[in-house]
């Protein structure tokens, strides 16, 4: 990740960028032009545009910084929680058989916690706590091995079949082996 925070900027850079906004809303109460202001302040113009009309709509309020943009939505309190769940099964919340998927966590969590998430965070969330991906133990005991074997050996070949053609071919796409 880019940042120290994971993904974030630190609190006093979060500061600076706040102070540089503070900056140009008091240029903009002063009358000065966008693009002075940019080239002064070292931003892009269009920055100083966004910044300006968020002034017009709200005040120096409006350039205030909104906090850390990846604040943890789900609080160690709330995971706790999210653990017992988990703990019960899948059975437990109605599903039909015992594997957890990232789907399923991602129901739990939507019903349980009131808190909606995608799958990606979910998989970073349970990541982040030490959770990893289901793996069987063992192989299914209904497993014929000398029928998977057989399947290797006679079906597969036939099915891969070669990539490569047997003669010359040509690089060109719109006339392919001309003679």
């Amino acid at each position: 990740m880019r940042y120290s925070e994971g993904g974030g900027l630190t609190a006093e850079r979060r500061a600076f960028r706040e102070g540089i906004r503070f900056q140009a809303g008091g240029r903009f109460a002063a009358g000065e032009k966008t693009a002075v202001i940019a080239k002064d302040l070292r931003v892009s113009v269009r920055s100083v545009e966004r910044w300006r009309r968020a002034w017009r709509e709200g005040g120096m309020e409006a350039l205030r910084s909104a906090g850390p943009a990846n604040s943890p939505t789900v609080t160690e309190a709330q995971f706790a929680v999210l653990e017992e769940e988990l703990g019960k099964g899948p059975a437990a919340h109605g599903f039909g058989d015992e594997r957890w998927t990232l789907a399923r966590v991602q129901t739990v969590i939507r019903r349980r916690l009131r808190v909606s998430l995608s799958v990606a965070t979910v998989w970073r969330l349970l990541k982040r706590h030490g959770w990893s991906w289901q793996a069987p133990a063992r192989r299914a005991l209904e497993r014929d091995e000398h029928a998977v074997e057989r399947w290797k050996k006679e079906v597969w070949p036939q099915v891969k079949g070669s990539r490569r053609r047997v003669g010359p071919g040509s690089s060109s796409r719109t006339k392919p082996d001309t003679p």
